[in-house]
């Protein structure tokens, strides 16, 4: 669906920000595709354009190849050299990557640690690695900022960590501590629901309005949700957290001491425990998986198949979403038995709403958190290009 622009100069800021955001998000696109897309006229389109380009956020090449009639269009792209830092504290390592504002992730180095970091050390090990990549950001890429997707409840407004219970982590100023060691500015958010937002927008929900996100990890399982194109957060950005829904009636109890619930029925330490495995990451856990012909694996990946089934069906009955995106070893889950998830979910789920959902695979694989936290990054960029100083040279 397009951003519907306005051609009135007092709202020059905001047109801005519907062009580069559609450049962003969209891809590299002539100025008679903007024209159509955003409703404004084509001498409007150009200086917009214009001015991006003279702020750095944009460049324009000679028009492709078209079977239009007329004169071909310039093709409008993001600047390479504009980019986000992105942080990802987990139970078993800080992640560091370096995003482009095209969706392209330059770098991506992830650090282990021997137990679970505190915030301090988190902050201390990824404060290390911006200083190591420092001399290349200055001299190749324009900084906009750190994003940082964290395994808890992140207070929307000042990037507090409320509650990261695998992590320990209770009332943290994380953003405020690592904005003060980097220098840069940083916002912080829930890591699922950052995983949501990069793959409605460079992943399997592209064009999709309304869309659930789960994600299985170390931490246990988070989720995030898109409804008529809009994040859903909730009053303060705790919104989504799918693994503390309660899904059976065992005594199994999840990271917050509740029983029954999907992250306490469906955990990637039970699947590396039948599989023998000390660890592995998403992949390497779906491709055990897959070559396992083991009768107690495949048992245990059933039982977790109902579990998230049960899930996934309240979601749907609630929310009635175009899609549901599984990632880490949900996907694995989803990999290795489709159809048995598929049927499980029918069997819970009103006709009507499961008639119209898909159920798929993440397509961003590892870069996916780094995708959605540099989109945190960008965010202050992309709803005020003129106003946003710190990317000009």
């Amino acid at each position: 669906m397009s951003v519907r622009g306005s051609n009135h100069d007092d709202v020059r800021r905001r047109n801005l920000s519907t062009v580069l955001r559609h450049v962003h998000r969209i891809g590299p696109s002539s100025r008679s595709q903007l024209t159509r897309l955003t409703g404004l006229n084509r001498s409007t389109i150009a200086a917009l354009v214009g001015e991006l380009t003279d702020l750095g956020l944009v460049t324009e090449l000679g028009p492709g190849a078209t079977n239009q009639v007329g004169r071909p269009s310039p093709i409008v792209s993001v600047s390479a050299r504009v980019a986000a830092i992105a942080v990802n504290p987990e139970i078993d390592a800080v992640t560091v990557g370096l995003v482009g504002l095209d969706g392209n992730v330059h770098r991506r180095i992830r650090h282990e640690t021997e137990s679970s970091p505190s915030v301090t050390e988190a902050i201390d090990i990824a404060a290390d690695v911006i200083d190591g990549m420092r001399g290349d950001l200055e001299s190749g890429y324009r900084v906009v900022g750190i994003g940082v997707a964290v395994p808890g409840l992140v207070r929307a407004h000042d990037g507090l960590v409320r509650h990261a219970p695998h992590l320990g982590w209770v009332d943290e100023p994380l953003a405020g501590l690592l904005e003060q060691a980097t220098g840069y500015p940083v916002q912080a958010a829930n890591d699922a629901s950052l995983g949501a937002m990069a793959e409605r927008y460079f992943g399997a929900g592209k064009g999709i309005t309304d869309l659930i996100y789960l994600n299985g990890g170390a931490s246990g399982i988070g989720g995030g949700m898109i409804v008529g194109g809009v994040a859903a957060g909730g009053v303060a950005g705790y919104a989504g957290e799918f693994g503390h829904t309660r899904v059976s009636g065992s005594e199994r109890t999840d990271s917050a001491g509740i029983r029954g619930t999907l992250e306490a029925e469906v955990s990637r330490k039970a699947l590396l425990e039948v599989l023998g495995l000390d660890n592995a990451d998403p992949d390497e856990l779906e491709q055990a998986l897959l070559d396992s012909d083991s009768a107690e694996v495949r048992a245990e990946v059933e039982r977790q198949l109902d579990h998230l089934a049960v899930a996934l069906g309240g979601a749907i009955n609630i929310l009635n979403p175009q899609l549901v995106v599984l990632g880490g070893y949900l996907a694995a889950l989803h990999a290795v038995d489709a159809e048995r998830l598929s049927a499980a979910v029918s069997a819970t789920a009103l006709g009507a709403p499961f008639g119209s959902v898909r159920v798929a695979a993440a397509e961003l694989g590892s870069n996916l958190l780094m995708i959605g936290a540099a989109e945190l990054a960008f965010e202050q960029l992309l709803a005020d290009p003129a106003g946003f100083d710190t990317v000009r040279s």
